[in-house]
């Protein structure tokens, strides 16, 4: 009973992570998952549209990615005997909820991370965006990016940022009841076709230290590395994890049609950089640089000398930090699940798995006979992945 509560507070509590595709891997329901143990998470399937009335049957296959069980969080507590008597809803008031609360925001701080993979972005790094426009600038590059017009879209905002966006869009949330909640409780709701929610665990960049005047060095470059010339004499941390940048000329392309959709390709560093003695450095970037194809991302390579603007609140001198508020489709990320290993040897040890949330978790008891008192520790095993970062924008802050 306290392991199905613990699930179900769980599926509850957690805020960015619920509005991600989660799956629930039941290969180890039996012996259990350890850190390390590595998944299939699938993937959804895409179809390629045909011309003609001519039937052109097409194989539906589905397609899978590895992802690495590589996150084991757990919340450790104890209790005496005599606490042992209370009832569910009191043990459940008293220790599971506070715990499961500390777990839910450990895991969606984690899954927020995943922005350092997200290349697509909107806003003014350190500025707080308040105007509808901003938002709706992160659902365009979206739907740009040919993500589905369905009812999974959220948009996942820091504390700073529900304060400023209740208070000048409270007439455009949902029903009078809903508006009712947003002045009384600051509640939020569905505007914008997409479900917002506040979460305080929204992580923070902070932009490279950049320097010099960076240009793409030589016209032949592709793939998911760029090499640039302009950069300050040798140094550290010119650009950071995360960071945001585009190419002059380097448009993006809809996946759907390969056509332009007017803006500049933003690319995101999947490495911290630094610049080498000359000034130059090449830079490992996402999305690739592919101008042909069905996964064509841009119109065509960039040219030698082409100028590469990081965005950034001041320019070259790089430094600013910003809260990474999220604009996502559920199919953007995938929190994958597994069951935990069951240990021998103790006075309890339960595990709960829910494949419609795809969340498990594991609890384990044991007795300290010296202290009369009962040892705790509540476990979930998961990882994450950026499985279509193009269907997910940054809403810098």
């Amino acid at each position: 009973m306290i392991t199905k509560e613990s699930l179900m507070e769980l599926k509850n509590q957690l805020g960015f992570t619920k509005g991600i595709n989660r799956q629930y891997d039941n290969q180890f329901a039996q012996s259990g998952a350890k850190i390390g143990s590595v998944i299939n998470i699938r993937k959804p399937v895409r179809y390629e549209v045909k011309d003609g009335p001519q039937l052109q049957l097409q194989n539906v296959t589905d397609q899978y990615a590895a992802l690495t069980l590589e996150y084991q969080k757990h919340v450790d507590f104890q209790f005496n005997s005599k606490e042992m008597t209370l009832s569910i809803d009191d043990f459940r008031n008293r220790y599971i909820k506070p715990a499961i609360t500390a777990l839910a925001n450990k895991v969606d701080y984690t899954g927020l991370a995943l922005y350092k993979n997200v290349f697509n972005a909107v806003g003014v790094p350190g500025t707080t965006p308040s105007a509808l426009l901003t938002y709706l600038q992160a659902t365009q590059k979206l739907y740009e990016m040919g993500c589905p017009t369905d009812d999974q879209l959220s948009i996942c905002i820091n504390p700073a940022a529900r304060t400023k966006v209740v208070d000048a869009l409270k007439t455009l949330f949902q029903s009078t009841e809903q508006i009712k909640g947003q002045y009384e409780k600051g509640k939020m709701g569905i505007a914008a076709g997409a479900t917002w929610k506040m979460d305080q665990n929204v992580n923070v960049h902070t932009v490279g230290a950049q320097g010099g005047t960076p240009l793409v060095d030589g016209a032949a470059n592709s793939g998911a590395t760029l090499s640039t010339k302009g950069w300050d004499a040798a140094a550290t941390n010119r650009l950071k994890e995360g960071d945001v940048f585009t190419i002059a000329g380097v448009y993006a392309v809809n996946p759907q049609t390969r056509e332009s959709t007017g803006s500049l390709q933003q690319f995101v560093v999947t490495a911290d950089f630094d610049s080498e003695a000359d000034g130059t450095g090449d830079i490992s970037i996402s999305p690739s640089i592919t101008v042909s194809g069905a996964y064509q991302t841009v119109t065509g390579l960039p040219a030698d000398e082409a100028a590469i603007t990081v965005l950034d609140a001041v320019g070259n001198a790089g430094g600013t930090s910003t809260p990474v508020n999220l604009a996502y489709h559920k199919d953007a990320f995938v929190l994958g699940c597994a069951d935990l290993d069951l240990p021998g040897g103790v006075d309890m040890a339960a595990r709960a798995s829910d494949p419609e949330s795809g969340l498990s978790v594991r609890i384990v008891r044991a007795y300290d006979i010296n202290n009369d008192t009962w040892p705790c520790r509540i476990d979930i095993l998961f990882g994450l992945k950026a499985v279509y970062p193009e269907l997910a924008c940054r809403i810098h802050g």
